[in-house]
C-alpha cells in the first residue's frame, strides 16, 4: 500500500510537534512494509520541487511562499496558494505515482483543494488530522471579528478542507463534543484520534545547554515550540516574574511566534535575569534540551472555546518531564493528566494556583514520581502503534 501524507512544514526544518508526528507515524507505516510519500512546501527552493529521503520516507518538497514567521497578511496570501502551488509544481508526478490512501494535517487549512484532486486522480480515500480549529480560535482571542470578511474567508477554505476528508480525528472528547456542535454537518465522520508519539527516549548524556547557558546549578523549566496568540505566553512570564524569589528556578523559552516580540520587551524593560529566551532549533537540538531541563510548560489562552491537547506534552512525557502548566476552562486534558497523576494543571488566570504548582515541582521527588506518571500515561495512551491503525480503519470501512 502507498501512504501520502499532507502537511505545511516537515522535518529536517521544523521542530514543531506535528512535524514530529507526522514523521513517526510515516516511520510506523514504512516498518509495517508500505511505501510513504510526504508533500510538503519549502520555502527556499528554487526548482518546482526536489525529492529526499528521511528515514526510508519518501519526501517531496515544492516550490512555496514563506507561511511562517512572516506578516498575517503575507502568511494568509502564501497559505491560500498552498494547494495551488503543490498541484501546479508537482501535477505530473502525482499523475506518475497515484497512492492509496492520503493523511492531511491541519494546521494548515489550505489543503484541501489539493486532497480533493489527488482523491479524484487517484480515487482514494483521506483522513484529516485535525489539530488547529481556525480560524474559531483566532475569532476567540480577538484578533478577527466573527462576521468579518476575513473569517468569511478562511471559513470558506476550512469548509472545503473538511469536505475533504473522508473521517477527521480530533484530539479529545471535548474537541469532538465541540466540533459535532459547531459543525453538525461533518458530525457523521468526525472521531477521537490524540496525539500520538513512538516513545523512543533521546539519549545522551551530555549537559551541552546548561554548560552552555550557565544554568548547571538550576531547576529548568523548559518550554518548546510556538510563542502565538494561542499560547499566551505572558501567562508563563508572569509566573517567572512571581518565581524571582527562588534563586533556583530558572526559565527557557525556545521557539518563534507573535508574542516572542512581547517576551523580549519584558526581559529589557524590566531587567529580567531568570529567562533564557532562545529562536527555533532543529530536532536534535530540540530533543537535547529535553533531555537536560527539568520541568516541561506549556500555556493555552484563556479565551479559547475549543480544547486543545498540546501536542509538545508528549516530548515531555517521553523525556519523563513532569508537566507544569494551564489551560482554557473546561479543557478535558486536566482531566486525562489528573487521572495519572503526571502533572499539574490549572486554569489561565489562576495565577496563585500555577505560582504553587511550580513551587512543588521544585522538590526533586516529588518530580520523579511525576515523571514516572507521565511515562505510564503516554505508553496507555499516545502509542504511534494503536494511533497508525486507527487511521488505517478507513480504507477498511470500519469507521
Amino acid at each position: 500500500m502507498r501512504i501520502c501524507l499532507v502537511i505545511d512544514d516537515y522535518l529536517p526544518y521544523s521542530i514543531k510537534i506535528g512535524t514530529k508526528m507526522m514523521h513517526e507515524l510515516a516511520v510506523q507505516y514504512i516498518g509495517h512494509g508500505y511505501e510513504v510519500t510526504v508533500i510538503t512546501p519549502d520555502v527556499k527552493l528554487k526548482e518546482r520541487y526536489k525529492i529526499e529521503f528521511i528515514d526510508n520516507v519518501k519526501v517531496v518538497y515544492f516550490k512555496s511562499g514563506q507561511i511562517k514567521n512572516t506578516s498575517k497578511i503575507k502568511r494568509a496570501i502564501n497559505e491560500t496558494l498552498l494547494s495551488y502551488n503543490s498541484w501546479n509544481n508537482c501535477k505530473e508526478l502525482f499523475i506518475n505515482n497515484p497512492h492509496d490512501f492520503i493523511i492531511y494535517y491541519s494546521p494548515s487549512i489550505f489543503f484541501g483543494s489539493l486532497v480533493n484532486k489527488l482523491k479524484k486522480l487517484w480515487s482514494c480515500k483521506s483522513y484529516l488530522i485535525l489539530r488547529d480549529l481556525f480560524p474559531q480560535w483566532a475569532i476567540d482571542n480577538g484578533m478577527i471579528k466573527e462576521n468579518s470578511i476575513i473569517t468569511k474567508y478562511f471559513k470558506y477554505f476550512e469548509n472545503i478542507n473538511y469536505k475533504a476528508a473522508d473521517t477527521i480525528g480530533l484530539m479529545s472528547n471535548k474537541n469532538l463534543e465541540w466540533f459535532n456542535k459547531k459543525y453538525e454537518i461533518f458530525s457523521n465522520k468526525s472521531e477521537v484520534l490524540y496525539n500520538w508519539t513512538n516513545n523512543t527516549k533521546y539519549i545522551s548524556k551530555e549537559q551541552k545547554y546548561k554548560k552552555q547557558l550557565n544554568l548547571e546549578d538550576k531547576i529548568v523549566f523548559f518550554y518548546g515550540g510556538n510563542m502565538g496568540h494561542a499560547q499566551d505566553m505572558m501567562n508563563l512570564v508572569r509566573l517567572s516574574e512571581n518565581m524571582k524569589k527562588y534563586k533556583d528556578a530558572h526559565f527557557v523559552f525556545v521557539g518563534a511566534g507573535d508574542e516572542v516580540v512581547l517576551i523580549k520587551n519584558h526581559i529589557k524593560n524590566n531587567n529580567t535575569l531568570n529567562i533564557t529566551l532562545l529562536p527555533s532549533v532543529n530536532q536534535n537540538e530540540f530533543l537535547q534540551m529535553l533531555n537536560e531541563f527539568d520541568i516541561g510548560l506549556f500555556t493555552l489562552s484563556k479565551d479559547h472555546k475549543t480544547h486543545n491537547f498540546p501536542g509538545k506534552l508528549l516530548g515531555y512525557m517521553v523525556e519523563n518531564l513532569p508537566i507544569l502548566g494551564s489551560i482554557n476552562p473546561d479543557n478535558d486534558l486536566k482531566d486525562v493528566i489528573d487521572e495519572y497523576n503526571a502533572g499539574l494543571i490549572s486554569i489561565n488566570g489562576e495565577d496563585d494556583i500555577l505560582f504553587n504548582n511550580a513551587i512543588k515541582l521544585l522538590d526533586k521527588s516529588y518530580r520523579d514520581n511525576i515523571s514516572k506518571n507521565a511515562e505510564k500515561l503516554m505508553h496507555d495512551k499516545f502509542s504511534v502503534k494503536n494511533i497508525s491503525n486507527q487511521i488505517l480503519k478507513v480504507i477498511n470501512n470500519e469507521k
